[in-house]
């Protein structure tokens, strides 16, 4: 293991409402496990990662409504934890607008908290999928055919002319307000699924994008995760493959695969240098069969919610790194553990039984070098007894929901139902990652 300065310490950062994003968990053992101390900025004091037994403290998120007013906010919660944990402190966003609050804030941070060198301008050129659809664009980088309507009749002429079904994403997932039901992606199937998304605008906070999709398949989903260290030097940098997915063809990670993709590689290699990149990156391309591309679909700057995939045999992962290099401590090579599972238990269970009998190609002679689960692990039992209970409550509460769906369709008309009073569950937003 590389030897880290454990004088100082690390503030994860999450304002994403969501209890089950298991890379909040996975950022804290790792660095926890490294004898880094580690506090967490959450959306609750019973949230699975405060569990952690390597998580100090935990310290909630700001509640606010406002993204603006979120990253004001934030920054002003920050300042007043510098106090508490000691300075200079490792700060490590785990979800877009995290990301993009602590850029914006960077000047008045850098006397308490290390990051990199990053500007919100940067990350919006990536974070947003409009953007990153003009940024593919203009460095020639296949992207899908990405159409932005202004009307809803536009966006079913464009919808159309794109071919159904048709991929929809919000440009600013990171605004779409929680218990709407509304997703950063979803595939829509007729022109009435897209003219009632694009209704919807106002209420997303952002523009809808109508992409064209890319045929799924088996093998065709891969992402690339790293650390653009301070000099650029981008040594821990790997690719991996995923075998699961949900929802199925446009979700995250449900089981990943470690495996070699020279091109794809050498695609974000081109990209970070484009950009002048720093800091962490998790990027998501689709293999086009038809014509041999492998086409950029995201590009979130922060860990992914599966960079622990990526450990090597040494524990050298992203987070780890962003710890070494700013604190001044050189990044050894990142050595590759080629075979290397990740499986979200929760998500791997949906997949699953969404589709039972689907079958991923693998290589016959690809080494096995271990599986690591999202939630469970044996030094760290607590997390996965936390989430199996909030997943009970959420899986119920959502089949209460359908249930009455139900009900409601198929009473007769003029008849009065009953329904029993709503289980107080905590509410949750599944994210992509």
């Amino acid at each position: 293991m590389p030897s880290f300065d454990t004088r100082v310490p690390a503030v994860l950062v999450r304002l994403d409402r969501n209890p089950f994003h298991h890379g909040t968990l996975g950022a804290a053992r790792s660095l926890g496990r490294a004898g880094i101390p580690v506090h967490a900025v959450l959306e609750s004091l019973t949230s699975p990662a405060a569990r952690s037994r390597y998580v100090h403290g935990v310290h909630l998120r700001p509640d606010t409504t406002s993204p603006d007013d979120e990253a004001d906010a934030l920054a002003r919660r920050l300042l007043r934890l510098a106090e508490e944990v000691r300075a200079p402190a490792l700060l490590v966003p785990l979800d877009d607008i995290s990301a993009l609050a602590l850029a914006a804030h960077r000047t008045e941070l850098t006397d308490r908290y290390l990051l990199p060198d990053q500007s919100s301008e940067q990350l919006v050129r990536v974070a947003d999928k409009a953007e990153l659809a003009e940024t593919c664009r203009a460095l020639s980088l296949p992207h899908p055919r990405t159409e932005i309507p202004t009307s809803a009749d536009e966006a079913a002429v464009m919808a159309w002319s794109l071919g159904l079904p048709v991929v929809t994403k919000w440009s600013r997932p990171w605004l779409l307000p929680p218990g709407t039901g509304l997703r950063s992606t979803s595939i829509a199937r007729s022109l009435a699924e897209v003219r009632a998304l694009f209704a919807r605008t106002g209420e997303a906070g952002s523009r809808l994008l109508l992409q064209r999709l890319l045929p799924p398949g088996r093998d065709l989903d891969w992402f690339c995760h790293g650390y653009a260290d301070s000099d650029g030097g981008c040594a821990a940098r790997a690719t991996g493959l995923k075998e699961r997915s949900w929802p199925d063809g446009a979700g995250l990670t449900a089981v990943g695969r470690w495996a070699a993709n020279p091109m794809v590689e050498r695609m974000t290699g081109d990209l970070l240098a484009a950009l002048g990149y720093r800091g962490v990156f998790d990027l998501d391309f689709r293999l086009d069969r038809s014509t041999g591309a492998y086409h950029l679909l995201d590009f979130n700057p922060r860990p992914g919610a599966q960079f622990r995939l990526f450990a090597d045999g040494d524990g050298l992962d992203v987070v780890r790194a962003m710890h070494l290099d700013l604190t001044g401590r050189p990044v050894p090579a990142h050595t590759p553990a080629y075979g290397r599972r990740f499986v979200v238990e929760n998500y791997a269970a949906l997949s699953v039984l969404a589709s039972p009998r689907r079958r991923y190609a693998t290589e016959p002679d690809a080494p096995h070098a271990g599986t690591e689960t999202a939630w469970f692990a044996a030094d760290d039992p607590a997390p996965t007894l936390s989430m199996a209970r909030a997943w009970l409550l959420h899986v119920l509460r959502k089949g209460l929901v359908t249930f009455r769906r139900l009900l409601r369709s198929g009473r007769p008309r003029g008849a009065t139902v009953v329904s029993p009073p709503a289980a107080r569950t905590p509410s949750s937003q599944m994210n992509r990652r």
